[in-house]
């Protein structure tokens, strides 16, 4: 399993983007601070549809349906409960 790290606190993510938007390229920053080139352009790239430049999900959409992901895997889990609780009390009762 790969090492993970904590995530990288959203105003260092800012400072980074408008480095990049003053110029800055990825590669120079990556060298500089610790976030790999791609993990900037990334960042960049989705200030970029935030900020209406690009088309794709803003990070606002994004965490929405992230949140509504976790919600139906809930759902889903629940009713498998019920569904089990419905078997077990069938045989259980002999009905």
């Amino acid at each position: 399993m790969p090492r993970t790290r904590p995530a990288y606190p959203p105003e260092f993510r800012r400072q980074i983007v408008e480095l990049v938007r003053a110029g800055r390229t990825p590669e120079e920053l990556a060298k500089e601070f610790e976030p790999s080139a791609q993990t900037i352009r990334a960042w960049a790239g989705q200030d970029r549809v935030d900020a209406g430049e690009r088309p794709g999900l803003t990070s606002d959409e994004k965490e929405e349906l992230a949140q509504l992901r976790r919600e139906v895997k809930q759902l889903r889990e629940e009713k498998e409960i019920r569904r089990k609780a419905t078997v077990f009390f069938v045989r259980e009762t002999g009905r």
